[in-house]
């Protein structure tokens, strides 16, 4: 495959603790939401836990070796707040971040560059009892784990994620209850959105403070289309963009928040300096991409006023209709975003991937479903790129198959297949075709 990237395009892949690591509680580290969400019978589709899932806490060679085997030029990983402050706030837990020291330590000698991520759902218990995303106060402690793990890695690391998704945190994790912490607020999980970004900003502060020279976050974005064109359904679509997307992009991007009160919403508990602090807080705009969003009006009256609903005629991974596969959905997200933002910064892909049926034991797999799929989302990039926008990095989701949250392991992301009774790794097709785009990208560089 030749695609038109530029040069010092880079090449990433990425994994979240909470899937990958196993050994919860191991060194001292704590209770998180996911704990907790996990424990009541159902809550996970196939009755699983984390535990061992990976096991890479114990072996982070294995992850290390096999990021280097792909030639990425970063590896994303996250560094779980209950791990490193087991009751989220106090003094740091040491095993813990004598643990990640050592992960950054393997990378850099494997000449890839570590790109941690500090939140990717991993809030602790301790913190969740006290309000979660829902109390302010959640943003100073965030800040101050920030500066904990910034103080003992920022003399080796650069480039930082703060938060990932902060749109699933508040639309599944406290509006839906999908996820954790499984709150079922609807749109009384609103002020999550600025308490989050709060925590980012701060995090971004005390991160730069430490030498950081790269900080951004990871939104979760989706092209939103209307399904039938009706002034009743573009309407719908509008809410749904301004809920998923535009609440989280435009007080980043243009200092302010959108008008969701004329929406009927209640308005967001912003202070005094508030939006100046978020407005500056990003050196690149993060983007995680797996779909598009098909909204209709609503049937039923009710206080949500769309439903998302399959997208005709695209075919879909597995998880079925709830995510169809439609490439061009991010050319489109990315070139509409530059046309909103034209001082839009530049642009890193954080996730994009798709999970299929694969099977359970260890072995070859021939994924070309899923090659299809990050080669059209790639070509999707380079589409954008030549209409002017400035994207500079492609993360693959994921590196491993992992434990998918509330779908355990039923869903397989992975370019690496693993076997969770053994824990043997190996590559699928899709590692070895990463491996050689990559390599091929950067042969063109050094010509």
């Amino acid at each position: 495959m030749t695609l038109a990237l530029p040069p010092g395009f880079r090449f990433s892949a990425a994994t979240s603790a909470f899937q990958i690591e196993g050994s919860r509680g191991a060194d001292g580290g704590g209770r998180s939401i996911w704990d907790d969400f996990l424990e009541p019978p159902g809550a996970i589709i196939d009755g699983s836990t984390a535990d061992p899932a990976c096991d890479s806490y114990r072996h982070p060679e294995s992850d290390v070796a096999l990021a280097a085997g792909l030639g990425l030029d970063r590896y994303r990983f996250s560094i779980p707040w209950a791990r490193i402050q087991p009751e989220g706030r106090g003094h740091a837990n040491v095993a813990a971040l004598d643990h990640y020291s050592r992960l950054v330590d393997l990378l850099l000698d494997a000449a890839v560059t570590p790109f941690p991520t500090l939140y990717h759902w991993e809030m602790p218990s301790a913190v969740e009892a006290d309000g979660g995303w829902l109390n302010r106060d959640t943003a100073a402690r965030f800040s101050e784990y920030a500066a904990l793990v910034a103080a003992r890695l920022g003399d080796r690391v650069s480039h930082w994620y703060t938060l990932n998704e902060p749109a699933m945190t508040t639309l599944q994790g406290y509006a839906t209850g999908a996820l954790a912490p499984g709150r079922q607020l609807l749109f009384g999980a609103l002020p999550t959105v600025h308490h989050q970004l709060l925590a980012h900003a701060g995090a971004a502060e005390a991160l730069r403070t430490a030498g950081a020279e790269q900080v951004g976050l990871l939104n979760n974005h989706t092209w939103v289309r209307p399904l039938r064109d009706t002034d009743e359904d573009r309407t719908a679509a509008h809410v749904y963009d301004m809920i998923h997307n535009r609440i989280f992009s435009e007080p980043l991007l243009d200092g302010v928040y959108p008008d969701i009160e004329s929406l009927g919403l209640p308005a967001m508990p912003v202070q005094a300096d508030d939006m100046a602090r978020i407005r500056g807080s990003i050196d690149f705009y993060g983007i995680n991409f797996y779909n598009p969003t098909t909204v209709t009006a609503a049937e039923a009256a009710g206080p949500i006023p769309f439903d998302i609903v399959p997208t005709p005629g695209a075919p879909v991974t597995g998880f079925g209709p709830e995510w169809p596969i439609v490439p061009g959905a991010l050319r489109d997200l990315l070139i509409d975003l530059k046309r909103r933002h034209p001082d839009l910064p530049p642009v890193i892909i954080g996730e994009n991937g798709a999970s299929f049926p694969e099977p359970e034991r260890s072995g070859p797999v021939d994924d070309q479903n899923r090659i299809d799929y990050l080669a059209g989302h790639l070509a999707a990039v380079a589409d954008a790129i030549d209409a002017g926008v400035a994207v500079e990095e492609y993360t693959v989701w994921s590196l491993l198959d992992n434990w998918e949250w509330a779908d355990g392991y039923t869903q397989r992301f992975g370019l690496v297949h693993v076997d969770f009774e053994t824990g043997e790794r190996t590559p699928k097709a899709s590692y070895g075709w990463y491996r050689n785009l990559i390599a091929r990208h950067h042969g063109e560089d050094a010509r």
